[in-house]
């Protein structure tokens, strides 16, 4: 049970890393620090002061970054694969007991997997407010984002079931956001060709 509720948490800080990478760790590390919270043992690092301090310093400069207009977008591109990253790394430091494999097999698609399909879903939205507001609503949704990624890795920490359960509430929505985005895209590729044969017969 204990193990299962590891991987919980694990997974649950994973997809706060969706949202923005370094919350998470660094309320890993602020509750590591203050002993509420277990890490494996290859780990232990994330529960230093040094790692508190950076990855605080880290959190303030991400966040401030965010609101900067159309270094948004650019860091979309970088946040990406580093979610992943941040997400294996978070479960995997979650995870004992188990051999290496498995424990890094897990954390890699359980963990990379949610923070991907969190930071897909926030890349589609911030794509889809600049191309239909210039960028103004940006600012409004970076704020929701680091909001989010500070509620999800509390409520990992204190109630790790039910977050995995709204993970998997949000992934069914993000999902269907995703795939609405992409096909809207597909058909609007299609729409065109035709529009031009129209615009040159007439």
């Amino acid at each position: 049970m204990q193990e299962a509720l590891s991987v919980f948490v694990g997974v649950g800080l994973a997809a706060a890393c969706g949202f923005r990478i370094f919350i998470p760790l660094l309320v890993m590390s602020a509750a590591a620090v203050s002993g509420h919270l277990t890490l494996a043992p290859s780990f232990q690092w994330i529960g230093t002061y040094p790692a508190l301090i950076t990855f605080g310093v880290a959190t303030a400069l991400e966040i401030t970054a965010y609101y900067v207009p159309w270094l948004d977008n650019l860091l979309d591109s970088i946040a990406t694969p580093a979610a992943v990253v941040a997400g294996t790394v978070v479960t995997a430091s979650m995870v004992s007991g188990m051999s290496p494999f498995l424990q890094w097999t897990l954390a890699v698609i359980a963990g990379g997997g949610a923070a991907g399909l969190v930071q897909t879903a926030t890349v589609v939205t911030r794509a889809a407010s600049t191309a239909t507001t210039g960028g103004i609503a940006n600012p409004l949704i970076a704020t929701g984002e680091w909001v989010l990624s500070l509620l999800m890795s509390f409520l990992t920490l204190v109630a790790p079931v039910m977050a995995v359960l709204a993970l998997a509430v949000g992934g069914i929505f993000a999902g269907r956001k995703v795939w609405h985005h992409l096909a809207q895209r597909r058909n609007n590729r299609l729409l065109q060709p035709s529009q031009g044969m129209q615009a040159s017969t007439s």
